[in-house]
């Protein structure tokens, strides 16, 4: 049809945007290691919680590992406050097209499955049609990419879309260079950086 408006296309990640990644997995590691040195929520610092604990002692990256890797991790992971009424709400949104993106763990023997399986309890079966697994979000072609991680590299050194960083433990006092742009929480005006890009293309 001539002169329809293009969608806007936006990706959503989930662990540490849709589903309490974080939380989740000091709460496992307290509970199976609770004589061991800890991470607290307040005092991670980078990306890779497995990194953060070997820099404690070597062998707490493998413990802490063990946490996320294990049967029913990502299944039993609690939603972020505000995630599921925001996902449902822009999925209505008109000329926008919503996709969930994920990183599945190199170890992907049941994050994979459970990924799926999460995302239909909590958002039902169409969102199940719109995951798209990668470990490169960079050749995915999008207008917007909300995701936890500060810095995203892939093969394309300037993908689509434009990355908001969505504020979680490990990236709050990762400065970000302007115009880049951040989204504290759900309750923070999400639909406004929405609007912003569609007024931009």
């Amino acid at each position: 049809m001539a002169g329809a408006a293009v969608p806007l296309r936006v990706l959503v990640d989930m662990d540490g945007v849709l589903a309490d990644f974080e939380g989740a997995v000091l709460r496992r590691f307290v509970s199976r290691f609770p004589g061991e040195p800890r991470v607290e929520l307040a005092d991670r610092r980078g990306f890779s919680v497995r990194d953060q604990y070997c820099s404690l002692r070597e062998d707490l990256g493998e413990k802490v590992a063990s946490i996320y890797e294990s049967p029913g991790f990502f299944l039993e992971l609690d939603p972020i406050p505000g995630a599921l009424e925001a996902m449902q709400e822009m999925i209505r949104m008109q000329n926008t097209e919503v996709f969930i993106c994920t990183s599945p763990l190199r170890k992907y023997e049941h994050c994979i499955v459970e990924k799926y399986k999460w995302v239909e309890k909590h958002l039902g079966p169409e969102f199940v049609d719109r995951i798209i697994l990668t470990r490169d979000k960079t050749v995915v072609s999008a207008d917007l990419l909300f995701d936890d991680k500060d810095t995203i590299r892939g093969a394309e050194q300037n993908p689509s879309w434009e990355h908001i960083l969505v504020t979680c433990y490990h990236n709050s006092r990762f400065q970000l260079q302007p115009p880049r742009r951040r989204l504290l929480s759900w309750a923070d005006d999400w639909k406004g950086i929405l609007e912003s890009k569609r007024r931009q293309r």
